[in-house]
């Protein structure tokens, strides 16, 4: 189990980034970057034991710094959409950017995913890991108090984990994910309509037309979002593709399975564990025809699958959804982790 560091790049701004590469006895891969705590590449075995990238990126920083579809980031202070930019807070009303039409995404435009992360090696009984630290200024597109923010990745013998943790001087809201483009196929450039997926979900939240949670929850029995049994991801692909908030079944804050996708040819497969209450599923969408990604590939609509394990989207603005309200003297503790098989 090794790790090893190199430097990446600079920033227009002259801040310097560095890019960490963890290896397992197994020769599986993760490459970190202190920018945006980007995943640029994650390896994993075939059922013929070759291994190949399986998430979508870019050679250069360059490309990240110029990159709008958040691939490999992580994301925060608050993950996806909060409606109209707003939300209350102990009777104040929080003001935040909008930087998705009338609505705030992903923590705003130079949200976590956009910042350099201190950096430093750990070693666990898991694997080699490496730490990410970030000291979010109170005000930051517009979210109160000042937050410590730490992210732990860990390459274990099956895959890759990340600890999230996170403490505040003030009242505030916390709910970060990270944004991995997954394609289990080692062909990058291919789409993923034929992997197959099941979520141990039975509901997701309504949303309106600009992807905002109504506040009810729907039943997905008989409808393209019922994936409780595994199917063909683009059997019946709904004209707009997938981009999801799948509510988990089994509540609670235990590590426990959200979803499985398997990809046939390959013989790939990766589960998704999370502590988190629900994943959002997001088919890649708006990724541009002939995107120019890492290797020489070209990527596309749906050329990648993302699970952002996170709590529920626009929870700030609806008081019957778990709370993702971070207050002095609590810590905000999350866990995602990727675990790979074959068959």
């Amino acid at each position: 189990m090794t790790l090893s560091r190199t430097r990446w790049g600079v920033l227009d701004d002259g801040t310097p980034v560095d890019l960490f590469t963890l290896t397992n006895t197994r020769g599986m891969e993760v490459s970190i970057a202190t920018y945006g705590g980007i995943v640029t590449r994650l390896t994993a075995p075939d059922r013929a034991g070759n291994l190949a990238d399986v998430v979508l990126g870019f050679d250069a920083l360059d490309a990240y710094v110029e990159d709008r579809l958040f691939f490999g980031r992580l994301v925060g202070r608050v993950a996806n959409r909060i409606g109209h930019g707003c939300f209350p807070l102990n009777g104040q009303s929080v003001e935040l950017e909008k930087n998705c039409g009338c609505h705030h995404l992903h923590g705003g435009e130079h949200g976590f995913h956009t910042q350099v992360w201190d950096a430093m090696p750990v070693s666990t009984d898991d694997g080699p890991g490496l730490e990410l630290r970030y000291v979010s200024p109170d005000g930051e597109q517009g979210y109160p108090g000042t937050v410590e923010c730490a992210v732990r990745y860990v390459l274990s013998e099956t895959g890759l984990r990340l600890d999230f943790s996170a403490e505040t001087d003030a009242p505030t809201v916390v709910n970060m994910t990270h944004h991995g483009y997954f394609n289990l196929s080692g062909q990058p450039g291919t789409d993923c309509l034929s992997h197959r997926l099941r979520m141990w979900s039975n509901r997701v939240l309504a949303l309106d037309a600009d992807q905002i949670p109504t506040g009810r929850l729907l039943d997905v029995a008989g409808t393209p979002l019922d994936f409780t049994r595994e199917v063909e991801l683009g059997s019946r692909f709904p004209e707009q593709g997938y981009d999801q908030y799948y509510v988990l079944d089994q509540t609670g804050s235990a590590m426990r399975q959200a979803a499985s996708v398997y990809e046939p040819v390959s013989g790939r497969g990766m589960e998704v564990w999370t502590t988190a209450p629900g994943v959002q599923v997001y088919s890649g969408n708006h990724i541009p025809e002939s995107l120019k990604g890492k290797d020489g590939a070209r990527y596309g609509v749906h050329s990648g699958v993302c699970f952002e394990a996170q709590g529920f989207v626009d929870a700030p603005n609806h008081t019957d959804f778990p709370s993702v309200v971070l207050e002095p003297g609590q810590t905000f503790f999350q866990t995602i982790e990727f675990r790979f098989f074959v068959k």
